[in-house]
C-alpha cells in the first residue's frame, strides 16, 4: 500500500511497534528504476562517461542509492507521513476532550460521591453545593465483608445527587444504592474514574486537601465531576483522561498546544464564576495565566469576594490589557450591575445603556427580558467599533443571560440482564456510554469490565 494511503492510526501503531523493537520498517522501492534515474540525471549534468567507465559509474550510483539515498529518503518520507498522522490524531484527541469537558453538569447539589470497591470497601465523600468536602467514611456493602445494614445506615442521609465511580464494583454499588430509601428527587449517576487517581496524587489535590489521603481525594474528584465536569477535569492532564488515540506517540509540543487551546475554548464558552472558580480553572480564561489566577484567588480570600468585574483591576499585576481580555468570560453573581453576570463585555455596556434608555426601562429590566429585546432594531446601535455581529451577540445574551451551552444532565442505566460477556447475544440492542472515539471506531461502556468497540 502506498504510504500516503496508510490510515493515520495504523501508521502510528506500526511506528510504536518498531520503536519497541517488535518489527522493523522499510519502504518498498524499485531500486533498479531509481538507480537508473539517478545515473541518467548525473550523466546528463556532467556528461556521459565513456563505455570503459560506464559500468564503474553505474556501480557507484547503485551503491550510493542503496547505502545512502534510499535510507535517507525513506526516513524523510516516514517522518512526513508521521507528521500528517500526528495532526489527524491530535485533532481526534481535541474533539474528544471538547465533548468530555462540555459534559452535562448536575449543578450545585449536595452530592454523595462513592468510589466503589470490594475488599477495601467503598469510599464515601459528601460534598456541599459548591464542592467543599463536608465529611467522608468507608462502607463495606460487598463481599467479603457484606456489611450491608451498617452501610445502609451510613448512606441514608440528605443528599441531592449520588456519583458512583465506574471502576471495580461500580454496578454492584449502584444496585446497593437502589435498596436505600433515598429522597424522591435524588438520582444516582455513574461517573468516569479516568484520571481520578492522577488527580489524587497531584499538587492540586495536595493543596486542596493537605490532610486527606489519596482515597478521599479520589472520591471528591468523582463527586465534583458530576457537579461540574469542566471545573474538575481542568485539574488533570488531558492525556490521563482515557480519550484519544496514540497520544503518547504523537508530537508532544503540538498535542500540548492543541489541548491547551481546547480547554481554554471550553472554559471561555461556558464562562467562569469569579467568586467560586479554582485557580486551575481561572488560569484557562483568556488573558489569565497561573500567576494571575493565583493573585485573583488570593485577593478574593482577602476581600471576601468580588462585587463587580471592575474590581478585577484592583488585583495586583492585573492591568487593563489582561482585564480587556478576561472580563467578558468572568461572571459576578449578585453584582449591582446585572451585566456583570452576563457574557456582555464591559466595553459594550454603553450599548446596553442606550438600548434600555431608548425603551424607557432600566438595564435590570432589560436583562433577561426576551420580549423587550425583540423590540430593538440592531442597526440603530451600529457605529464606531461596534459592528452588527457584536450588537446581535449582545441581544442574544440579553435575552438569555448566562445561558450555559452544555446540555442538562440526563439519567442513564445499563441493561439489568447483562452482567458478563457470556450474556451477550448477536442482535441485542443495549444502552451504553461512549467513552472514547478514535479514527477506527468508538469505545462503548455497556456495564461490563471491558468496553466494547464499534468499528
Amino acid at each position: 500500500m502506498p504510504v500516503a494511503r496508510v490510515p493515520a492510526h495504523n501508521l502510528l501503531a506500526v511506528l510504536r511497534a518498531a520503536d519497541q523493537g517488535f518489527l522493523s520498517i522499510d519502504l518498498d522501492t524499485d531500486s533498479e528504476k531509481c538507480s537508473s534515474k539517478v545515473f541518467y540525471d548525473y550523466c546528463k549534468a556532467v556528461g556521459f562517461p565513456s563505455s570503459a567507465c560506464k559500468a564503474q559509474v553505474q556501480k557507484a550510483v547503485n551503491d550510493s542509492f542503496d547505502r545512502l539515498l534510499q535510507p535517507s529518503i525513506s526516513g524523510e518520507v516516514i517522518r512526513e507521513a508521521k507528521a500528517k498522522a500526528d495532526v489527524e490524531s491530535i485533532a481526534v484527541f481535541g474533539d474528544n476532550l471538547r465533548q468530555l469537558l462540555l459534559g452535562a453538569p448536575v449543578g450545585q447539589k449536595v452530592t454523595l460521591a462513592l468510589d466503589p470497591g470490594f475488599r477495601n470497601g467503598c469510599k464515601l465523600a459528601v460534598l456541599s453545593e459548591r464542592g467543599d468536602l463536608l465529611c467522608h467514611t468507608i462502607i463495606y456493602p460487598h463481599p467479603p465483608q457484606n456489611e450491608k445494614v451498617k452501610a445502609l445506615t451510613t448512606v441514608q442521609q440528605l443528599v441531592e445527587a449520588i456519583a458512583v465511580g465506574n471502576g471495580t464494583a461500580s454496578r454492584e454499588s449502584v444496585e446497593f444504592l437502589r435498596m436505600i430509601d433515598l429522597p424522591a428527587d435524588c438520582r444516582v449517576w455513574t461517573v468516569s474514574e479516568d484520571g481520578a487517581s492522577i488527580y489524587s496524587a497531584s499538587e492540586a489535590a495536595r493543596e486542596e486537601f493537605p490532610n486527606e489521603d489519596v482515597t478521599v481525594r479520589g472520591a471528591v474528584s468523582i463527586g465534583r465531576r458530576l457537579q461540574d465536569p469542566l471545573s474538575e477535569l481542568v485539574k488533570i492532564d488531558p492525556k490521563n483522561l482515557g480519550i484519544g488515540q496514540y497520544q503518547h506517540d504523537v508530537d508532544q509540543t503540538l498535542l500540548h498546544e492543541k489541548l491547551d487551546n481546547t480547554v481554554e475554548a471550553c472554559v471561555n464558552a461556558v464562562g467562569v464564576n469569579l467568586n467560586t472558580a479554582s485557580p486551575w480553572l481561572l488560569r484557562y480564561v483568556a488573558g489569565i495565566g497561573p500567576s494571575l489566577a493565583r493573585a485573583i484567588v488570593d485577593y478574593r480570600a482577602e476581600k471576601g469576594g468580588f462585587r463587580s468585574r471592575e474590581e478585577l483591576l484592583k488585583v495586583p499585576r492585573l492591568g487593563p490589557k489582561a482585564y480587556q481580555q478576561c472580563a467578558g468570560f468572568l461572571r459576578v453573581k449578585g453584582a449591582a450591575n446585572p451585566l456583570d453576570d452576563s457574557a456582555v463585555h464591559p466595553e459594550s455596556y454603553f450599548v446596553v445603556d442606550r438600548m434600555a434608555a431608548d425603551l424607557g426601562v432600566s438595564v435590570k429590566d432589560l436583562v433577561g427580558n426576551a420580549e423587550l429585546c425583540s423590540r430593538i432594531d440592531p442597526a440603530r446601535y451600529v457605529g464606531g467599533e461596534v459592528g452588527l455581529p457584536t450588537v446581535n451577540d449582545i441581544l442574544r445574551e440579553l435575552a438569555k443571560p448566562g445561558l450555559d451551552p452544555r446540555e442538562a444532565a440526563s439519567e442513564f442505566s445499563f441493561a439489568d440482564d447483562v452482567r458478563s460477556i457470556s450474556d451477550l447475544k448477536p442482535g441485542m440492542e443495549l444502552p451504553g456510554i461512549v467513552t472514547n472515539i478514535t479514527a477506527f471506531g468508538a469505545f462503548v461502556d455497556i456495564g461490563l469490565h471491558e468496553n466494547g468497540l464499534i468499528h
